[in-house]
């Protein structure tokens, strides 16, 4: 697809498969020529576009020299039934990177709304924790509801948030995403 933008003509560097790289702040290899989105090679998710086009705008025309799109901790959900959201790290990827530093938090249950249905789902969910304060790096949620909550505990584990900040919040009840505020018990 980038090979009928001839970018090539204007010295413009493009990958084989098509990628034109860019520095954190879309910069591509030609001053003045930016990219976002899909052709970077990054997140190719249309909010990330859109965002990262934003940043850039407000970088060139609003005076906000520093401003770039910070590529960690995107969430991401799959639109399926049930759905399923995630955002930071996997537990795998969280011990990896910090052994046993890692504390998780899971949990499984039955929503209010399937209670007493014979057609009952499950939702379970995950907060993958760091180090002594229990930094949460990572939520996964699969059953109803998962993509809305998921904006929402998105931005806490963007801000660094810790399980304390979690368990200091006053639970919404009944709803599903109460869950993640209530969680007590690590995973054994």
């Amino acid at each position: 697809m980038t090979a009928e933008l001839n970018l090539e003509k204007a010295g413009v560097h493009v990958e084989r498969n098509g990628v034109v790289p860019t520095d954190a702040f879309q910069n591509t290899n030609v001053d003045g020529i930016y990219a976002i989105g899909d052709i970077t090679g990054r997140v190719p998710l249309t909010p990330v576009a859109i965002a990262a086009g934003r940043r850039l705008a407000e970088r060139l025309f609003g005076g906000q020299t520093d401003r770039k799109l910070d590529y960690e901790n995107i969430p991401t959900v799959v639109f399926a039934h049930p759905p399923l959201g995630t955002v930071g790290l996997s537990e795998e990827r969280a011990r990896e990177q910090y052994g046993e530093a890692v504390t998780v938090y899971e949990t499984r249950f039955t929503p209010m709304r399937y209670a007493l249905s014979k057609h009952s789902t499950e939702t379970a969910m995950k907060l993958v924790c760091v180090g002594d304060e229990e930094k949460v790096v990572g939520v996964h949620i699969i059953g109803d509801g998962a993509d809305e909550m998921l904006q929402g505990f998105s931005v806490a584990v963007k801000a660094g948030l810790t399980k304390r900040h979690f368990d200091d919040t006053v639970a919404i009840h009944p709803t599903s995403s109460e869950e993640l505020v209530t969680l007590k018990v690590p995973k054994a």
